[in-house]
């Protein structure tokens, strides 16, 4: 259950909108804050859907503020990892991908498109969403490669096959600190040697660095891609002792 809250500040003569979001973590409220203080990013979050152009399709994702706040709204960490996998430097035919976090499924939907086979995951409330999204940007003959299913991070992960995946995929999923020890736990069980793992965000926080600094302490990381304009880094994480050049 996520709860919007928008205030108005008057700074300087000039009204600023900001916002915040209330996020229920096991049972536990957080509080979300957004760095989106112009009206054009309020109004950016709050339409009813977003286009997109990657591999060769035109991707119309359909958005849902009011109902699931952060998990119903496409973030630049999304843009940047799907732009990063069109590069083509990754070749994910045939390979066999998860997405965590995946809110409006714009990444996993873009995987797929590029030849992989993808688990598209988050918790419940969001899958309804999310499944229409696939339905809708997925031609009927590429239908197959994907598929979605609800992941809690540090729950029923027997319900996953461990080290099963070539990759795994993250953007913008580091920003609740009550999440951080489930989601290693997830990470650990769903890769294996060979799995790399990218996660794209911005560094907002020290608590962002916190993650990172958990992440170390049982998979090798590197930064493989930093876009400026967005303020996104993307980086590759595989166990110790593994290292695949991208």
């Amino acid at each position: 259950m996520k709860l919007e809250l928008i205030i108005s500040v008057v700074s300087h003569g000039r009204a600023l909108l900001s916002s915040v979001a209330f996020c229920w973590v096991d049972k536990k409220m957080a509080l979300v804050p957004y760095d989106d203080t112009a009206l054009w990013g309020m109004q950016k979050l709050h339409k009813s859907s977003s286009t997109y152009h990657f591999a060769n399709h035109t991707i119309q994702i359909a958005q849902n503020w009011k109902q699931l706040g952060v998990a119903a709204v496409v973030w630049d960490a999304a843009v940047v990892l799907c732009s990063f996998l069109e590069m083509g430097s990754i070749d994910l035919r045939g390979r066999l991908v998860i997405e965590l976090g995946a809110g409006t499924g714009l990444l996993g939907i873009v995987a797929a498109l590029l030849g992989a086979h993808v688990t598209i995951t988050d918790r419940k409330a969001a899958l309804a969403l999310l499944e229409r999204n696939v339905q809708a940007n997925l031609p009927s003959d590429l239908q197959p490669r994907a598929k979605v299913k609800e992941l809690t991070w540090g729950q029923g992960l027997a319900g996953f096959s461990p080290g099963a995946y070539d990759f795994i995929l993250g953007a913008d999923i580091v920003y609740l600190e009550e999440t951080f020890a489930d989601l290693l736990l997830t990470l650990e069980h769903l890769s294996s040697d060979r799995t790399v793992i990218l996660l794209s965000c911005r560094l907002r926080y020290e608590r962002d660095q916190k993650f990172l600094s958990m992440l170390k302490g049982h998979f090798s990381v590197h930064e493989v891609f930093y876009d400026p304009r967005n303020d996104v880094h993307i980086f590759k994480a595989q166990r110790n002792g593994w290292k695949e050049d991208l």
